[in-house]
């Protein structure tokens, strides 16, 4: 994990967890950022331990060094995801951060909002995130339509392809479930359909 930013900026992104290498969070392998702090507070969402407060719980992770750390992975990498949480609670440090990786690499971005194609189209800031991103899952997640396939939990999130980079094939072929072992022996579980383990954490 990234060390904390000593003061808290516009050039700053506060961070739950990073994953460098993922298969179950986009087509292809993927460097994952979940960020920190989300007040829409779904029911039965994956991510719980995600939504406290962002200066508070989160890390505050400097854009430079989470480029660092993207342009370090983007050779053995697809792309990167940006779930949460809710991303585009912190819009300017996202649109900087996304901003970098369009100039600085060639990776797919895939974003997940709890927010609605309209609640998106009606903040100018949340807008200029979807500048640089390829495909966006939006919406609020409904326990009561859980389908948990093709990166969407729940019938009514919208999966918004905004550009030609990836098709509905492609995210219909990701596997809903991954787990990894870590160096230090913890067990990390993520995907949309992520199983529940006796140690380690579920996102």
């Amino acid at each position: 994990m990234l060390k904390p930013a000593t003061q808290p900026d516009d050039l700053a992104l506060f961070v739950h967890y990073l994953l460098p290498r993922s298969f179950a969070n986009g087509p292809g392998a993927r460097f994952v950022i979940w960020t920190q702090g989300c007040s829409l507070g779904c029911p039965g969402c994956f991510n719980p331990e995600t939504h406290a407060n962002t200066q508070v719980t989160g890390m505050a992770c400097r854009i430079d060094e989470l480029m660092a750390r993207i342009c370090e992975a983007a050779s053995n990498i697809e792309g990167i995801t940006i779930s949460g949480g809710e991303p585009l609670e912190q819009p300017d440090a996202l649109q900087e951060l996304l901003k970098r990786v369009r100039t600085q690499t060639n990776l797919g971005v895939i974003l997940f909002s709890g927010f609605s194609m309209a609640e998106i189209q009606a903040v100018p800031s949340r807008m200029g995130v979807l500048n640089h991103v390829d495909a966006l899952l939006a919406g609020r997640y409904e326990a009561r339509y859980r389908i948990a396939t093709a990166l969407r939990g729940s019938l009514n999130k919208q999966l918004v392809l905004l550009t030609g980079r990836y098709s509905l094939a492609d995210f219909d072929a990701v596997p809903p479930t991954e787990i990894i072992i870590e160096t230090d022996g913890q067990f990390v579980a993520t995907g949309i359909r992520p199983v529940q383990l006796p140690r380690g954490e579920s996102f």
